[in-house]
């Protein structure tokens, strides 16, 4: 079996990614409460007791609420930098597996992540660089600019997960407060649709097989929006799929280096 990577929802309500190989099930960030996780994995006839480790990028609540009772209820190892373990109030000795920025983390002998470091509103976040037997992904999120050495790594990704959260327009017609909207605007805050679609024209190329656009708002965004934005900057370069992940995933998984995700055939609600 390829990486197959499944978003179990993505948006300001919680947030997890499933990597699956031959040999680990990895989660990327867990911002769903114990009940919920176990209700989204067992879409994919996965339980909890099935993950051997929680990877999180930051400690935002939407991204890390859950990992703490994950960890406790069934006895999965957490990994994260220092900040994010001392900011949810962890030990770093006995809670958790310290990471460094761009320090690969070795999760078997076909998985691997490279945290790479984005800026975000007083975080040390990080958007993730997933290698699998010569291949790789990304799933990066909650960040309002790039740097050149996250445009290198992506640029060699077969799959990349972007975050692509608000149109410019909806929030500033929106009735968030003046300053909550320039925070979002800001560097450290969310790519509107157009920077994601900068971005991707930047490291979009033949090798690139699939594209999701993740943490959109429900109060700023519109999938329709952010999906012709994307493709009017990168359909002369792109060939792929391109797909949206909401916040009421699971809906859809990856495999690594193939066009077309599969939908899942267990629908919900």
């Amino acid at each position: 079996m390829t990486l197959q990577l499944t978003h179990l929802g993505t948006g300001s309500r919680g947030n997890a990614t499933l990597l699956r190989t031959d040999e680990v099930n990895v989660l990327l960030d867990c911002g769903f409460s114990g009940k919920e996780l176990e209700r989204r994995l067992a879409l994919l006839e996965l339980k909890p007791e099935d993950l051997d480790a929680i990877a999180v990028s930051h400690h935002h609540n939407d991204h890390s609420k859950g990992a703490l009772i994950a960890s406790r209820r069934w006895g999965i190892p957490l990994h994260m930098n220092f900040d994010t373990c001392a900011r949810l109030g962890l030990d770093p000795v006995n809670d958790c597996t310290l990471f460094e920025a761009l320090g690969r983390i070795e999760f078997s002998d076909d998985l691997s992540l490279l945290p790479v470091p984005v800026e975000h509103d007083n975080a040390d976040n990080v958007g993730f660089i997933i290698s699998h037997r010569g291949e790789r992904a990304a799933v990066v999120t909650d960040l309002g600019s790039w740097s050149a050495e996250l445009t290198r790594h992506l640029g060699r990704c077969t799959h990349i997960s972007l975050e692509a959260n608000y149109d410019h327009g909806r929030l500033l017609g929106g009735p968030y407060p003046d300053r909550l909207k320039q925070r979002i605007m800001g560097r450290g805050g969310h790519l509107s649709n157009e920077q994601a679609a900068t971005l991707l024209s930047e490291v979009c190329g033949p090798a690139t097989r699939s594209v999701v656009l993740c943490h959109l708002s429900e109060q700023n965004n519109q999938p329709h929006l952010a999906e012709s934005e994307v493709l009017m900057s990168i359909e002369n370069q792109f060939e792929g799929d391109l797909s949206i992940s909401l916040q009421s995933g699971p809906e859809f998984s990856h495999y690594l280096g193939q066009v077309e995700p599969e939908r899942l055939s267990s629908a919900h609600v």
